[in-house]
């Protein structure tokens, strides 16, 4: 850091004290983004064992699809999530998707193409969930929307949510697959020149992005409005994940740190 960009830090923390959006401390260096490097680094990474499907962790030693996969399994072929849906991560998603703090969904974006890479490659373009009309009106923005934007790849808003009904959040996990039964449609949209739909995705591999999976609910019934319009393939990434187990902590970090820049 160079005298000019600590004075500059300096002045930002001194006058305006801006705070953390993971652990809301006074941030040492505001100017390098909105969230602390000791947050970022306290990001826990769903590392194996987990579902080689759905992506939730897996106790050591069992099979490598978990039980609802195997009972049920979704319509989508592979999900990940960039951590876990707890600490300072799910914290920095509450702050960018209730506290209206857009700017984040560049850090989150990276971390999700930097932990879960294998999802985007080879695939021809993502998908963000939708909220409904009146909810997106009330948030101000689609945070699915703004995720899928900073990913890589071209963004098909080829969805449309059609039935407004109380937020996954909201529900316990019982209820969430009922709740999104028939709420989702493709649509039409209008490009340059010439009208285009999901039936241009037709044989393609898209990616269905989201800020957080539960149980998966949401993007199985995102997947099978595109697969029913002909795409090949349904992918999943997310932010984060709520995962069905409880990780022992490592007494030694054995991935390396990934810090948004």
């Amino acid at each position: 850091m160079n005298v000019l960009t600590a004075a500059a830090n300096g002045l930002v923390r001194t006058f305006l004290a801006p705070s953390c959006a993971g652990c809301d401390t006074v941030l040492e260096r505001p100017l390098a983004g909105p969230v602390c490097d000791a947050c970022w680094r306290a990001v826990v990474h769903i590392t194996p064992p987990l579902c080689l499907i759905c992506g939730d962790a897996l106790p050591t030693g069992t099979a490598s699809m978990c039980a609802r996969c195997d009972a049920n399994p979704p319509r989508f072929t592979m999900a990940r999530s960039a951590g876990r849906y707890d600490g300072p991560l799910r914290n920095v998603i509450h702050a960018f998707k209730y506290g209206r703090r857009r700017p984040l969904a560049t850090p989150l974006a990276r971390l999700m193409m930097a932990s879960a890479s294998e999802v985007l490659a080879g695939a021809d373009a993502v998908v963000p969930v939708p909220l409904h009309p009146w909810r997106a009106l009330r948030r101000g923005f689609n945070q699915a929307d703004d995720l899928a934007l900073h990913l890589g790849l071209p963004v098909w808003r080829v969805l449309r949510r059609t039935r407004h009904g109380p937020s996954q959040a909201s529900l316990p996990a019982g209820q969430r697959g009922s709740n999104v039964v028939g709420a989702f449609r493709s649509r039409r949209m209008f490009g340059w020149l010439k009208p285009w739909s999901v039936r241009d995705l037709r044989d393609r591999t898209v990616v269905l992005v989201d800020d957080v999976m539960t149980t998966g609910a949401t993007l199985d019934a995102c997947s099978a409005v595109l697969l029913a319009a002909g795409v090949r393939s349904v992918r999943a990434l997310t932010a984060a994940r709520a995962v069905a187990t409880r990780p022992a902590p490592p007494p030694v970090r054995r991935h390396p740190v990934i810090v948004p820049r």
